[in-house]
């Protein structure tokens, strides 16, 4: 057996054990889902168009999910871990393609696996997850595309960006991307059609979210410009202090998320890559530079999330992958080593705690910091069940003053109920275009307020009166994260939301 395919054995090793480990992660007792994956399983439960953030590919890949697999964690989870594990499986196809070496494409897979942004993209379900998968799709199919110089799959290239869009907008970043690459190789003319092709068939991924956006006031289109800075209030002063803190953590976030084993590799890429002109590295360099860039510029003006750009480093992974093959003694050593050390550190936080292993020492710090907001919501919503059965008669209205808490409410109480939100002061969301607390005023029923950082309702709402309050305390093991607050009232009489124009 030669060593190439030894390579390639050892890649589909590693991304399977990934795999399983993400399976059994998702299975761990004491982690709830993050507040974001209910969210977006609840828009599951009210399939739409789009939804006032987002286009509707979480919800749809959570509707078909959790019909075969029944309302679990590990039905939410499932999706990122396969996903991801054909992600990187398409990236080790791609490099071993262009550089006809199976050495290459393991090298490429490994380093996917290996970077942090890659594991919270596909273990955690968001809309980055399946839009970076399509992102992976789209890109290798452009590639394609341009070698082949047929129609064929710049169709199926524009079919795929189509899906990335019904996934996340931000997949529209795909067409500066390559127009650029087409005008840098000066291959823009004879590619001009087809580029068009693809274009047009892409664009038809935003035709579902446009219709919905004339129809509900255009909030999707409000909340963007709002988290690029755009704002209706008074223009503030300049300040350097707050420009350099939101740049610097921009920068940091950026780091980490590539890995900062990564950055001497990145180095010596770059150094190459310039002076041999390459256009193969120049492809697959391309997002990410342009989308990092990008998001550098707009940190200027708003704080940016560390996972925004994330999606557009995948091809980094091919574009390091060949250098990683060339190098000799003490690199090749440290190259061996990162890669250890990168997937260990995330087998480590995938690997369950079995014999409660995890439960003391810097690991249990580690994950008590990171998983603080994955905690108490099961055991949260087993107690509102609880109150919900021994309140008899017609089933209380749940609700919370955070779409987080309402979310994870709606997941873990076993009859899944549509919860509600009250607007106490924070911006709009999801809840403001669903049946709100306003229809409900003059029920005579009970209703249960449920909040990890408000004690009362009281200041949008008035009852009739408070039939009983708890206070539920959270943990992470022994240690105390924090507590909720539980209300039962009955007889909604008013209820005056905080108006806010803040998207």
């Amino acid at each position: 057996m030669n060593n190439q395919s030894t390579y390639t054995r050892l890649f589909w090793l590693i991304n399977f054990t990934i795999l399983v480990l993400k399976v059994l992660f998702a299975s761990r007792p004491e982690l709830d889902l993050f507040t974001e994956e209910a969210q977006y399983w609840l828009w599951s439960r009210n399939l739409d168009w789009q939804y006032y953030s987002k286009p509707p590919m979480v919800a749809v890949l959570n509707f078909l999910s959790t019909s075969l697999l029944g309302h679990t964690e590990l039905a939410i989870r499932i999706i990122p871990a396969f996903l991801g594990f054909l992600s990187a499986g398409i990236l080790f196809s791609f490099a071993r393609k262009i550089h006809q070496s199976e050495e290459v494409g393991f090298w490429a897979g490994a380093i996917f696996l290996a970077i942090p942004i890659t594991f919270l993209g596909f273990t955690f379900h968001t809309t980055d997850t399946s839009m970076s998968f399509f992102w992976i799709l789209a890109w290798y199919a452009f590639y394609l595309a341009i070698d082949s110089h047929g129609r064929k799959m710049w169709v199926i290239a524009g079919l795929l960006t189509a899906l990335g869009i019904l996934s996340k907008s931000t997949m529209l970043l795909i067409f500066p991307a390559g127009f650029i690459y087409l005008f840098l190789t000066k291959s823009l003319k004879e590619n001009f059609s087809n580029f068009l092709l693809f274009s047009f068939i892409s664009l038809l991924g935003f035709i579902p979210g446009i219709i919905w956006n004339f129809q509900n006031d255009f909030y999707t289109v409000r909340h963007i410009a709002t988290l690029g800075g755009a704002s209706s209030g008074e223009a503030q002063p300049f300040d350097w202090g707050l420009l350099m803190a939101r740049t610097s953590e921009y920068l940091g976030g950026q780091l980490a998320m590539v890995s900062v084993f990564l950055l001497p590799f990145f180095g010596m890429a770059f150094r190459k890559a310039w002076k041999t002109k390459d256009h193969v590295a120049l492809f697959l360099v391309l997002p990410g530079v342009l989308t990092f860039t990008g998001f550098l510029g707009l940190s200027f003006t708003t704080w940016i999330l560390v996972n925004w750009p994330g999606f557009a480093y995948s091809t980094f992974a091919v574009f390091l992958a060949p250098l990683m093959v060339e190098l000799a003694g003490g690199w090749k050593k440290y190259r061996n080593i990162s890669l250890i050390i990168s997937l260990g550190i995330i087998a480590l936080v995938l690997f369950p705690n079995y014999a409660n292993w995890k439960s003391s020492g810097p690991i249990f710090s580690g994950e008590k910091a990171l998983f603080k907001r994955m905690i108490g919501y099961e055991e949260l919503g087993e107690r509102v069940q609880h109150l919900l059965d021994s309140l008899g008669g017609d089933s209380p209205i749940i609700f919370s003053e955070s779409y987080h808490t309402a979310s994870e409410m709606a997941f873990y109480m076993s009859s899944h109920p549509q919860t509600l939100v009250v607007n106490m002061g924070s911006r709009k969301n999801q809840w403001d275009l669903w049946p709100g607390m306003d229809v409900q005023v003059g029920n005579p029923g009970r209703f249960i307020f449920v909040s990890r950082s408000k004690e009362s309702p009281e200041s949008v709402t008035k009852f009739s009166r408070l039939i009983h309050e708890e206070t539920l305390p959270f943990y992470f093991g022994s240690d105390s994260i924090g507590q909720s607050k539980i209300q039962v009232w009955e007889h909604l009489l008013e209820y005056q939301p905080v108006q806010t124009d803040s998207f």
